[in-house]
């Protein structure tokens, strides 16, 4: 990677940065995400609290924030894998850091799909596949995008056995996706955390 590369680096951590779920809640319907549900900047949110109406699309654009890095910036860079690599991930973090919410964001699940959607788009099915199972059997939205998080790099050695890079940033990203989701998981080990369509008496509706 050289220094060419660093316009392209601030123009994916920008796009990911794009409050999509935020800037949808608020000029839509006047909500802001923040104080309201589960207060994360992420399209589950949003789906509790406006529907799949305003859901769909976001996720649909917060995936778009990470193929767009990998699929196109990296080809107008002119750069390899390991660029792309680099694009798809400034454009989680931005995500999840978003420079125009003090950097504050959702949990870079979506965004985190359309990067390995762009890389490896079998492992992407497979990831997908255990994630739907996961909600669709549990409930639990945070429990299938962890273990759909861990299935990816799995995915990657079995389909892709010799993309290694993108098997090393498929183990890189689902620890960043469980370190992301530490306050699920301990909702998770008490019980209390929401499940999908519903919310559990225990977990208030101020809940981090």
């Amino acid at each position: 990677m050289t220094v060419a590369l660093v316009p392209w680096l601030i123009a994916s951590y920008l796009l990911g940065s794009i409050p999509t779920s935020y800037l949808a809640a608020r000029y839509g319907a006047g909500v802001d995400l923040r104080q309201v549900g589960s207060r994360n900047l992420g399209a589950t949110n949003l789906y509790r609290v406006l529907g799949w109406r305003y859901a769909v699309p976001v996720a649909v654009f917060d995936a778009a924030k990470g193929a767009v890095p990998v699929l196109l910036f990296s080809r107008l860079a002119a750069v390899g894998v390991w660029g792309a690599l680099a694009l798809g991930l400034a454009a989680i973090l931005g995500h999840v850091f978003s420079v125009f919410l003090r950097f504050k964001g959702g949990k870079g699940v979506a965004t985190s799909a359309g990067v390995v959607l762009g890389l490896a788009p079998l492992a992407f099915l497979a990831a997908g596949i255990v994630w739907a199972l996961v909600v669709r059997v549990s409930g639990y939205v945070s429990l299938g995008s962890i273990l759909a998080a861990l299935a990816f790099p799995a995915g990657v050695a079995i389909l892709y056995p010799g993309r290694r890079e993108v098997l090393w940033f498929g183990l890189v990203l689902a620890a960043l996706i469980v370190g992301f989701h530490r306050a699920n998981i301990a909702r998770l080990l008490r019980g209390t955390e929401s499940r999908f369509g519903r919310r559990t008496p225990e977990d208030p509706e101020t809940a981090p």
